[in-house]
């Protein structure tokens, strides 16, 4: 291949001078060397390592349609999370606590205004 011979910074330079500033770091071009020194030339997506996760927004939604004014630490329990892990779903399910209920998050004609002209 063509980075043969050639260090992982030094592919990594190259890489950077043809597509761009920052657009591979270090220690990817060190990561993809050491696999291919071990012949491992497979680059399709793997299992990632780490904590798969915990609660899904299906879970979650479900729960919000048995009773949507329950509280984060009430989500939690039932789903055998932290606080924290229902804050960051409901977040990602653009839900807002509004009259004590989730609901999902609805922009006003005003702000949907304001952010198309800032885009």
């Amino acid at each position: 291949y063509e980075f043969q011979g050639k260090s992982a910074a030094k592919a990594c330079e190259s890489i950077c001078s043809v597509l761009g500033v920052n657009v591979v770091s270090k220690s990817t071009c060190e990561f993809w060397f050491r696999r291919f020194k071990e012949d491992d030339f497979d680059v399709s997506d793997r299992e990632r390592s780490g904590a798969p996760q915990k609660v899904t927004n299906y879970e979650l939604q479900a729960l919000l349609d048995q009773n949507s004014c329950q509280t984060q630490n009430e989500l939690a329990q039932q789903l055998g999370v932290t606080q924290q892990d229902i804050s960051i779903r409901l977040r990602q399910m653009r839900k807002i606590l509004k009259e004590e209920k989730w609901v999902p998050h609805a922009l006003s004609e005003k702000t949907k205004m304001i952010v198309l002209r800032s885009v």
